[in-house]
């Protein structure tokens, strides 16, 4: 997988899942496998294997203040197996509207797509679908907040969170911003 497949991992987990976990209870604590499928066949699906516990859960939740802070409009509507959310926002001064819709289980399995579209020239419209399972606890080697990536690189969003954002991206950004130029900056210590 190459970098910027990488960032684009990583993009996702601080832009989609922060924007959507207010919305949502906390994940089941333990090891999720998250299949990332795009819509337009250049990327191919990508599989993520993420530890967490409470605090990985809040610090996406507290992610998605600043998130919030950026959106001009935000509809949220809960349905028996679903949760649809609309919203409008800002990132990286373009306007986003997106259109997400969460169904299953967040203690066994669940499916969140995402449909974007960002304004200005050029246009980008894109799908994503994320199928997680949860698999069980985690492994010994395995701390909360650990993300392994296709290419078997740890990553740890609770340590990537303390240093900061990546290079290029300025402090106090959107998390969604996230960088392509240096993820093994955030590789697990």
């Amino acid at each position: 997988m190459t970098r910027l497949a990488a960032a684009s991992i990583l993009g996702l987990i601080f832009f989609t899942i922060p924007a959507l976990s207010a919305e949502l209870p906390s994940r089941k604590p333990g090891l999720w496998e998250v299949q990332t499928t795009f819509e337009n066949g250049k990327i191919p699906p990508q599989v993520i294997r993420q530890c967490i516990d409470a605090a990985t859960d809040q610090m996406t939740q507290s992610g998605a203040a600043n998130y919030q802070r950026e959106c001009s409009k935000r509809d949220v509507q809960k349905s028996a197996g679903s949760t649809t959310i609309d919203s409008t926002c800002t990132v990286g001064g373009k306007i986003l509207t997106s259109h997400a819709v969460v169904t299953g289980s967040l203690d066994s399995a669940y499916t969140m797509t995402v449909t974007s579209q960002s304004e200005g020239a050029p246009a980008v419209s894109r799908t994503i679908t994320m199928a997680a399972k949860w698999i069980g606890s985690c492994t010994a080697d395995q701390k909360p907040g650990d993300m392994i990536i296709a290419n078997g690189m740890k990553i740890n969003l609770l340590n990537a969170q303390k240093r900061g954002p990546p290079p290029g991206v300025a402090a106090g950004a959107p998390t969604g911003t996230c960088s392509a130029h240096s993820p093994r900056r955030w590789a697990s210590e």
